[in-house]
Parts: C-alpha cells; structure tokens; sequence
C-alpha cells in the first residue's frame, strides 16, 4: 500500500504516547466481545485494549490494558474533542460505541467477533469494526498497533495492498484489512490513518488472526456476519427462563457467562484477563484464564436456574475428559481449557502491569493445591445435568470415583475456597463442600439405581456433618468460623445455607448473615470482604463483590425479602455502564479491582435474582 511520507507520525498525536495521565482508562470503561473461544476488552475510548489469539489462554496481541506503552492496542476513535457513550445492542454481545464530536458530528463504532447461528466460528479467529457516520461529518483516526506474544519480540507491521500484516520472530500473524483506498501511515511498529466520514458513509475494518492473506473488504460477509451474530445472541437469550423484575440484569449477566464457556472442549474461564490488580500498585495480581472446577460448576447452576442446559452437557464432557484415568480420583482446582494439567506460573517482567501493578502473571501457581471444596461443586453440577441428560456408565464411573475419594479424604487440611498461599487448614467450606459431595452422590445412586458404596458414603456424610458441627460453629458469634483453628470469620460462611447444608429458615441462618456483614462489611455496612485476617500476602484488596450478593441470596431465602432487596439494589449500582461487573470494587470509591468481567460475580446476581424472584411480597 503506498505510504504518505509528508504526513506527521500519527502515533505522535495521541495523547497516551506522550502524556502519563491517562494513559489508563478505568477497568470500568470496558464491554466484552467474544467468540466462545476468545473475548476482546473494547473501551468506550474506541480502543482494543486486551485480546489473546486464538484461544482464551493464548498470548496477546493487543494487551495495552497491562502496559499502555508496549502492550499493543487497536483504536478507532475521532480525530477530534468529543464525548462518548457505549451500549450493547439488545439481548447480543455487539457493543456500540457512539461518539458526538465537539462540531456536531455523531460517529457510531460496532464492534463483534462473528458466530454462526449453530454457535461457531469461521476458519479464523475475526474482530469486525464498523465506523458509521450518522450525522454530520467527522474524522476518525485508526490506530494498528499489535504486539504478539505478550509484546515479548518485536512484532513487524508489512502494508499490503488492502490493508496491514503483522508478524513476529514466531511467524505469528495478524492481519488487518480495510478501505482499499487508505494511505497507511507506517512508522516503525505501528499503522495509522485518518479517514472522514459524512452523514451516512460507513468503512469496516476486518482483524484475521493467522491468516496471511490480507483480504479485500466485501461489505455484504461482514454485514451478513453481523446478522448471523446477532440471531445467535439472540436466540440464545430468547431461551433464558426468568420472570422476575431483573430480566436486564439477568440477561446481560448470562450473556457475559456465556462468552466464558469455551466452545470446542465445554471449560469455562473463570475470566477472560490476567493479572488486573486486586490492589492498585500491589502483587495480587493473577491470571484466571483458566477453567476452575469450581467456577465452572457455578456458571452452571447459574445458567440451569435460567434453562440453559447445553452448556452444562459441555461441563460434563470436559469433566470426563480430565478424570479418564483411574488415577484422576484426585482432581486439580484448576485446568487450561484444553483440559492440560500443568498450569506453572511465570511473571512477564517487561510489563508494567496495570497502572504500575506487577507482576504480570501467565499461568497460576495455586493449580497443584488441595482444595476440597471442588469435589461438592462438581457433584452439584452433576446433580442438575443428570436430571436432563442420561448417566451413562463411563460418567458415573468417573463420578464414583471422586465420590470415593471424598469418603477417604474428607478429613485432609486445604487450601480453602479462596485459594490462601499460606499453610493449609481445615477450612469450614470444604468440610461442608465434601458433605455435599457425599449427598449428591447418595442421591444420585439411589435415584438412578447406580452401584455405590452407600454404607461407607452415608456413614462419610454424618461424620462430615458432625465434625463441622462440632468444630466450626462460633457460639459466642453464632457463625462459622473460617477455619478449624481461628475465630475469625469468613464471607463464604454464606454459601453454606445456599448448598443445604442448614436450610433457608434455621434461625442461624439469619445469624451467620448479621455475623458476617457486621464483621466483613466496609463502613457502609452493606458491601463484604471475604476476610479480614492474614493470609500469607502482602497488600490489601477490595470487597468481594460476589459476597455481597451472596448475603442478600441468603436473605432473600430466609424470607427477609427488604434486607435482601436493599443489598441487591446497592450491588447494582456497582455495575459498569453496560451491565458488567469485576472481581472486586475500592469500598470507598467503588473503582473496579480484579479481573474483568469476573464469572464468579455475575453467578452471584443470577442467582440473587433468582432468589428474590420466587419470594413472594409481603
């Protein structure tokens, strides 16, 4: 593609290469677009922050989010002062990102990652990006700056006749396709042009991951692409069973669930980022691209509470897929979506992280740990997928064995749900998660008439009960303890009345909710840390936004529907601009903390709003 050398280095007028002041944007300002096999952070600054190629767990190639400077970004945003709103077009994961520019001029950005109505992709991993003028005119400036793999070498941009190639010393390739009649400016490692739009002109622009052949625009694939995306979303949601007043909510929360599910193998990431600070400037930083047990069996019974069922089949096949072998009694926490089980850790120190928050982590340490509490997740899930889908023998085969193995070992110390990097403990949940186990396998053995050792798992459940009992109920707090050997308390005490193990109305139950928010809860009283006691690490983090909806699910099944109604609407003023929540929030000024979007908080207001949609009013 010709090159107009005259023209100022486009990179030079942008205000990120040269000032230190926002060079971040808020972790808030992003929507999510995915393909059920990767997702893109798209920020409502126009720009491509954050998308690993081809797979969830894949290096980056725009990664900007974890260093503005070497990260790598694709920005389409006016030329010109502006201001900016971002929407996801109903019941999809098309985001619209409209600009209204200082001189009148209104520009619409939209952008997807194509699916077929039959929920797949094409040969290539694609982002499209439509810029429509819908009044006046504007110019738009286009900013191409991949780094492949995690910006660790140089990644070349070549101009090709219909756009930009990238590659790296990996022969990794990316490539850009646009207007034919764009003159790319090239200065080193980055491609920018700037085009004007008049009332109704349109221009689309096409990333292709590990194709090499930068194609020429034809309108009518992206625009028939954008229909078929659509019809998908659409579909899907039409599907969602929910009566309740939060039908928004609950929908925006299943659409970001189901761009976690990873199509090909059924695992589901427990987010789509790495290593977003859980303190601004500190070491909590961790990747969570990764499918744990846990977080997986919670998207599930989400998503079952809402009659979406395929995607716990999904589950299930990756679950037989990771304990084929006789020896898997034994389950990791965690696995790569493709079901691999060594996830090492390792910091990609070039990075400066998010706002200066290093290290920047691939992988994650806390795989090998023992946590028990996976086992009653998964059996849980079980539970609900064997009530739609036949147990066949190779199922339950693996089923009884982990059922088995919690018999045996029930007693072992852990590392708890929270995934602690101090020693090991006899975390109360775990306790109380390998009860679970043990009762969703009697009953699914003595549902279906399947062989099980009944005796010896029966005999596991009482003794289960009856140690938690014993020596995890605080008398003078009338709570569960976190632990065997402390008095302090924990916010995942309030899943144990959501698991079954105390029912809805035991009067301690109401009582393990006032011990926790008064504990646990920031000065407001009304958003929850999961703890508050030491746990091996330096730093702080934030309240657990997950938590908070977990104490009004609880109140809204004791029947103290007002409490729960209060919570859940302070909650919901917690979301970002087009419905999406991270892991954590700064208690004090609600800035997003954690990865994003994190599953485990939108598994929370599905089920909260479930909860509170079958109370009836006093």
């Amino acid at each position: 593609m010709p090159l107009d050398e005259s023209r100022t280095p486009f990179d030079a007028q942008l205000p990120w290469r040269h000032s230190h002041t926002g060079r971040y944007a808020p972790i808030s300002d992003y929507a999510l677009i995915g393909d059920m096999r990767t997702a893109a952070l798209v920020g409502m600054h126009g720009s491509i922050d954050w998308c690993c190629w081809p797979e969830f767990d894949s290096p980056s190639a725009f990664a900007a989010l974890l260093d503005a400077d070497r990260g790598g970004r694709f920005r389409i945003a006016p030329a010109e002062a502006h201001t900016t709103e971002q929407r996801y077009l109903a019941a999809t994961n098309v985001v619209v990102t409209t600009f209204h520019g200082d001189t009148g001029g209104v520009v619409e950005l939209c952008d997807f990652m194509p699916v077929t109505s039959e929920g797949t992709r094409g040969a290539y991993p694609e982002i499209h990006r439509r810029v429509r003028c819908t009044r006046g005119s504007m110019t738009v400036a286009i900013h191409f700056a991949p780094r492949l793999n995690y910006a660790a070498t140089r990644t070349r941009l070549i101009p090709r006749r219909n756009g930009v190639l990238a590659t790296d010393d990996e022969d990794e390739v990316l490539t850009l396709s646009g207007p034919a009649d764009l003159w790319w400016q090239l200065t080193d490692d980055i491609a920018a042009v700037e085009l004007t739009l008049r009332n109704g002109d349109e221009a689309w622009f096409v990333v292709r991951y590990d194709d090499d052949e930068v194609h020429p625009i034809a309108k009518y694939e992206s625009v028939a692409k954008l229909d078929g995306t659509i019809a998908f979303w659409d579909a899907w949601v039409s599907r969602i069973r929910y009566r309740g007043p939060y039908r928004a909510e609950v929908e925006r929360s299943a659409l970001a669930l189901k761009l976690m599910c990873y199509t090909p193998t059924g695992a589901i990431v427990a987010a789509p980022t790495t290593s977003l600070p859980e303190e601004m400037g500190g070491i909590r930083n961790w990747d969570y691209r990764f499918a744990w047990l846990r977080d997986s069996a919670f998207v599930l019974d989400a998503l079952y509470a809402l009659g979406q069922f395929d995607e716990a089949d999904g589950f299930m096949r990756f679950l037989r897929r990771i304990t084929r072998k006789a020896s898997d009694a034994h389950i990791q926490i965690m696995y790569g979506i493709d079901g691999r089980r060594d996830l090492t850790e390792r910091s990609l120190t070039y990075l400066e992280g998010y706002r200066g928050s290093a290290p920047v982590r691939t992988g994650n340490g806390a795989y090998d740990q023992i946590q028990l509490d996976v086992y009653g997740e998964v059996l849980s899930a079980a539970w609900k997928w064997s009530h739609t889908y036949a147990m066949g023998e190779g199922t339950w085969m693996s089923l009884h064995r982990l059922i088995d193995w919690v018999a045996t070992h029930w007693h072992l110390p852990d590392r708890g749900i929270w995934e602690v990097r101090g020693g090991a403990q006899h975390y109360v949940l775990s306790k109380v998660m390998c009860w679970v186990a043990l009762d969703y396998g009697i009953r699914m053995a003595e549902e279906f008439e399947l062989p099980a050792a009944l005796d010896v798992w029966r005999d596991a459940r009482t003794a289960v009960r009856d140690d938690v009992m014993a020596r995890g109920w605080n008398v003078k707090e009338q709570c569960f303890v976190q632990h065997y050997d402390t008095d302090a308390l924990d916010a995942s005490a309030l899943v144990i009345p959501l698991v079954g193990f105390l029912q809805p109305h035991d009067p301690r139950v109401r009582s393990i909710v006032r011990a926790v928010i008064a504990e646990l809860s920031g000065d407001d009283q009304e958003l929850i840390y999961r703890y508050r006691n030491d746990d091996g690490l330096p730093g702080g983090e934030g309240v657990f936004s997950c938590c908070t909806y977990w104490a009004a699910q609880v109140l809204a099944m004791a029947g103290d529907r007002e409490h729960a109604e209060r919570l859940f609407q302070r909650m919901r003023k917690h979301a970002n601009h087009v419905g999406l929540y991270s892991e954590e929030l700064n208690a004090v000024t609600g800035e997003f903390l954690g990865n994003f979007p994190q599953a485990f908080t939108h598994i929370a207001l599905i089920n909260c709003a479930d909860a509170l949609a079958r109370q009836t009013p006093d």
